[in-house]
């Protein structure tokens, strides 16, 4: 006759490896970039094209004045590196990756503004166009006031 005996550590090992696997999965969404690096504006409707234009021109403005600041940092760690000692270095390329993030914002930033600009110009445009064809219409209800174009001159 054969007894079933319990072996404890048999759930206790599914189950650690199943918060391991939790606690990774957790991490790595932690970690991931989730965006791109032009944040989207809050508050501006999203066919107001011409907010949104100077909202992403304002964050390319705010974009180039942290580049230069980081810029002028970094000239300072490469013209007097034997100031800052081994954290230099760590200063250093913490303020060149600065560098390449807000010149990609800025690159991002004035792509999306050249595209609410065309977006705006073109809605402008087609607005434009319904005024001009509108008017055409009220024209041609004039032609009914003289009998002579009347259709009922009969009846």
């Amino acid at each position: 006759m054969n007894t079933f005996i319990y072996d404890w550590r048999v759930p206790i090992n599914q189950v650690l490896k199943l918060s391991s696997l939790l606690l990774t999965l957790t991490v790595l969404t932690a970690c991931a970039q989730m965006s791109s690096t032009v944040a989207k504006p809050t508050g501006i409707s999203s066919d107001n094209h011409d907010a949104l234009v100077k909202y992403y021109e304002g964050v390319a403005k705010d974009a180039k004045l942290r580049l230069q600041a980081n810029k002028k940092v970094l000239e300072e760690y490469e013209a007097r590196p034997y100031y800052f000692g081994r954290q230099g270095l760590d200063a250093k390329s913490h303020a060149l990756a600065n560098v390449r993030a807000y010149e990609k914002t800025i690159q991002e930033s004035l792509a999306f503004a050249d595209l609410h600009r065309k977006i705006a110009m073109e809605q402008k445009r087609n607005l434009a166009n319904k005024l001009g064809s509108t008017q055409d219409r009220d024209f041609t209800s004039k032609i009914t006031e003289y009998s002579e174009y009347s259709v009922n001159k009969g009846l």
